[in-house]
Order: structure tokens, then C-alpha cells, then sequence
């Protein structure tokens, strides 16, 4: 019997022949055509002009927040049902979190988003501030869980009347496009004032590690490029006038990520035909479904939320599948829950409780065959026989 994972990068011969071709020039470290051959490919497929390669998404947002200006003092509205590299680099940079719900997508909840702009804020200046603390906010953190597109219609509505930033985590969602309303062919990750992908290695696309900010503002990419490689002013005598990070992706990661690109689409084709096979051989299990993908969308599929009844029946699953050596995993701990953020403001959370305790994620990998999702579906089938 072997093993089926939850989620695996998906390797070929391209992948190989471009590593090797970095390696033999010798270019293997933050140098190299890869790198903007990566950034330039990337960005012609979400339609933004430019894009900038860092090592991991979280330093690509935390980079972002540094180029929106965030600082201490500051507050910034999160997610709580979310991984918790989305909100840590608030934290890197002293400002505050304030944690938000979401709604049935799973992505943030914009009523909710509206609803405290109103009630716990006021606007001065054309800025955002907290009423109880007098703390500005001046950015709003959006992720797109799982894939799946968050309501960026209702949220860039309630951010342009609270003269809010949009920064959005399209980490798992690199692919996901709107197909009807406003932002008809508008990718996840192209909405906001900046985009940031992940390539961590159970990203539907990967280098290993690593991540990209994009934008439509060419002088927020050249500052984040800037911030990067060590804020150089000059390279020659070692001139900085800002804190830098060595934050850039190297050649080597970059080379991965190009031929990575060239089969996204394909991924998605793969992903998409699993979810809705598992979605046939399970849908006359009563108590069980899958969270869905917002209407008017292209998702990616990159994670199957299967949703039970109970975090008793998803916890029991867990153990099943992982005796028939099936790897599967239960959504996030909510953030605002977590020993460094249980003193953070939270407003109203209530869904993402109800999803947290409910959600397990059932292997969806792109290498993922027919008779894999066959037999998880038919292990799942015997718990509930």
C-alpha cells in the first residue's frame, strides 16, 4: 500500500534541464537570467507590469508592508483563519494586528470589514483610525485561502470609502481568476496595490522556497527590489541609506519556478478534474461536503476542504486516513488564538470557528491520478458505511 500525500510538488524534465543550465553557468546565487526571466514571465501571466523574486512570500510581504509605509503604531486588519505567516511580518515591523472573520469562501469576511470600519473607526484626513486607541490603519491584509477568490469586489468597495491599502496574499491562489463582474479576467493577487505569491514546496507552483511581489506601481517594485538585496545606493563603495534584508531568490530557485510556470495551467486542469471527481464518489455521504469556490470564478483547487460534520468525525477521519496511509491535515489554528496574538483585537469572530473545527484538507497534489482520488474516496466511504 503506498503513500499518498496531502500535497507534493509536481517535477519534471524541464525543471532539471533549467537547474542544470543555471548550475553550469555558475550563476546559482541571487544573479542569474532565471531570476527575471522568472519575473518577467510571471508577470506577463497575471498582466502586471513587473514583479520581484524573493526568497519565501513572507519576505515578499513583508516587504510589501515595509514599501506601504507600515510602521509601529500602526494597526493592520488580518484574517484569523489563515496561516500565521500572513500576519507575523505586522509584528516584524511593531504595528498591531486586528483580526477579522471570514465568510463561506473562507477568505475575509468584507460585511464584517465594513461593519467595524463603521463602528469601531473614524476617518480624518483621508485616514483611517481606531477609535478606542487613536491608532491609524492604513492597510487591510486579504487572503485567499485555500484558492479560492476572496470578495475583492465588496472589499476594494469598503477599502477606497475607508481609504484603506489592499494588500493581498494570493499565496495559494496564483492562477485563481474572476471570470464575471468588475474584475472579469482579473487574477488573484492583481486587485489590490500589491500581490504576493508563495512557492513554498506545497504550492500548486514551487521553487523549493520562495515567493514574488507584483503591482501594478513600478516605483513600489523598484523599492521592494531595492529592499531586497540589502538596500544598495552603491554597489562599487557599499553605500545603504536604508535597512536592506537579504530577502532576493536565488538562480537556482528561479530556474525551478520558470519551468514551474510553463505548466501551471496544466496543474490546474489536474486540479480541477480531481476536485470534482472526489465531489461524484462522495456526494451521497450525507454530513459531508466540500467548502466551495466563490461563484463567477476560475479557482486554482490548490487545497480540498472537505467539510464535516464535527471536529469529532474530522479528527476520527484524520486517523483512518492516516492508517491507510493517506495524509491529510485539519485547517489552521485561528491566529488570534495563538499564545503571540491572544491580546490582539479580534472583531466578531464567529464562522471562522465554526470552519476551523470542521475543515480536513484530503490529498490534492497535481501528480494526483484518478486511482488515488478513488481509493482516499473509498477509505472515506467505509467510515461513514
Amino acid at each position: 500500500m503506498t503513500f499518498i500525500p496531502l500535497s507534493v510538488p509536481n517535477m519534471g524534465k524541464k525543471e532539471a534541464e533549467y537547474v542544470n543550465g543555471a548550475v553550469v553557468t555558475g550563476w546559482v546565487s541571487s544573479v542569474g537570467t532565471y531570476v527575471s526571466r522568472f519575473e518577467d514571465e510571471l508577470s506577463a501571466y497575471t498582466g502586471l507590469p513587473g514583479a520581484v523574486a524573493c526568497q519565501s512570500g513572507t519576505a515578499a510581504l513583508h516587504l510589501a508592508m515595509i514599501s506601504m509605509g507600515i510602521s509601529g503604531g500602526d494597526m493592520v486588519i488580518v484574517p484569523s483563519f489563515t496561516f500565521i505567516a500572513a500576519v507575523n511580518p505586522v509584528r516584524y515591523l511593531g504595528a498591531a494586528p486586528i483580526f477579522m472573520d471570514c465568510d463561506d469562501s473562507l477568505c475575509m469576511d468584507p460585511a464584517k470589514l465594513r461593519s467595524f470600519c463603521e463602528e469601531c473607526c473614524f476617518v480624518k484626513n483621508k485616514t483611517l483610525y481606531h477609535r478606542d486607541t487613536g491608532k491609524r490603519i492604513p492597510l487591510v491584509v486579504v487572503v485567499h485561502v485555500f484558492g479560492n477568490m476572496a470578495d475583492m469586489e465588496a472589499i476594494m468597495e469598503v477599502a477606497g470609502e475607508f481609504h484603506l491599502m489592499v494588500l493581498e496574499d494570493a499565496s495559494e491562489a496564483i492562477g485563481t481568476i474572476y471570470k464575471d463582474g468588475i474584475y472579469r479576467n482579473k487574477m488573484a493577487g492583481t486587485i489590490g496595490d500589491i500581490g504576493v505569491y508563495s512557492f513554498n514546496g506545497n504550492k500548486i507552483i514551487t521553487t523549493g522556497g520562495g515567493g514574488m511581489a507584483v503591482s501594478g506601481d513600478p516605483d513600489r517594485l523598484k523599492h521592494i527590489r531595492y529592499l531586497s538585496t540589502q538596500a544598495k545606493d552603491d554597489e562599487v563603495y557599499f553605500i545603504h541609506n536604508e535597512i536592506g534584508y537579504n530577502y532576493r531568490m536565488t538562480n537556482v530557485q528561479a530556474a525551478i519556478g520558470v519551468a514551474q510556470l510553463e505548466r501551471l495551467e496544466s496543474f490546474i486542469g489536474v486540479k480541477t478534474a480531481n476536485f470534482h471527481l472526489y465531489e461524484l464518489l462522495l456526494d451521497d455521504i450525507s454530513g459531508l461536503s466540500f467548502v466551495q469556490m466563490r461563484a463567477g470564478t476560475r479557482p486554482n483547487y490548490w487545497m480540498y476542504g472537505l467539510l464535516l460534520p464535527c471536529a469529532e468525525h474530522r479528527d476520527q477521519l484524520l486517523k483512518k486516513l492516516e492508517g491507510e496511509k493517506i495524509q491529510t491535515r485539519p485547517a489552521w489554528g485561528l491566529i488570534h488564538d495563538q499564545k503571540p496574538y491572544v491580546n490582539d483585537l479580534a472583531y466578531k469572530i464567529e464562522k471562522a470557528r465554526y470552519y476551523v473545527e470542521r475543515i480536513l484538507n484530503i490529498p490534492c497534489s497535481s501528480g494526483l491520478t484518478p486511482d488515488e482520488v478513488h481509493r482516499v474516496s473509498g477509505c472515506i466511504r467505509a467510515l461513514y458505511a
